[in-house]
């Protein structure tokens, strides 16, 4: 079962191990290329393939998120038990992670009606930027594009994944409420492989 619209690859299905893996897209691979990831580097297993693949480090069993929405909601990752949650650690000066946004907007939309939900934590300096963006989202992209949104600056805002050195950083939790999956840079298609999975 999935979602026809997903870029689809069997490169993770034939990676072994289906337990915690994780993947470092093409923007991980052209700061490695300008020598800014190499501690991140230096954890890879030797069998990384090149063009990207699987990428060595701690992952939570049980994230903890957890504060306010843009709109001024409360919100806690723990009411989404139940449901599949891509989080997604993001700015708007991150032109990647910008350039990303609408392929994860259509794949959303596309996952509508099913348990799975996108929350999308912005870790800019300044609310501001954050509002500005969110401002020009809501005329231009329809609802049902548009998904949750957190500041990690509002002081609500709490949660147990730490600060990423490099975005977009991404986490994929089960329906149990655990990391399953960490992505750091771009998130690959097979991340939605994945997902079509655990639905």
């Amino acid at each position: 079962m999935g979602f026809a619209g997903h870029a689809s690859s069997t490169t993770a299905r034939q990676s072994g191990s289906r337990s915690v893996r994780t993947f470092a897209g093409v923007g991980a691979l052209a700061l490695v290329a300008l020598g800014m990831a190499a501690p991140l580097l230096a954890q890879a297993p030797p069998s990384v393939p090149k063009g990207g693949g699987a990428v060595a480090g701690p992952v939570l069993a049980a994230p903890h998120i957890e504060g306010r929405t843009v709109e001024g909601k409360p919100f806690r990752l723990a009411s989404l038990k139940g449901k599949v949650v891509l989080v997604l650690y993001w700015s708007t000066g991150c032109a990647v992670c910008r350039d990303k946004m609408p392929e994860l907007r259509t794949n959303y939309e596309g996952w509508a009606g099913k348990p799975f939900e996108l929350v999308a934590v912005a870790t800019d300096k300044r609310m501001q930027d954050v509002v500005d963006y969110e401002r020009i989202i809501s005329r231009t992209v329809p609802t049902k594009q548009q998904f949750v949104q957190l500041w990690v600056g509002d002081s609500s805002y709490r949660d147990n994944l730490g600060a990423h050195a490099q975005l977009p950083a991404g986490y994929l939790i089960d329906k149990s409420g655990k990391i399953v999956e960490r992505y750091v840079g771009r998130i690959p298609p097979e991340a939605w492989d994945r997902i079509a999975d655990l639905l």
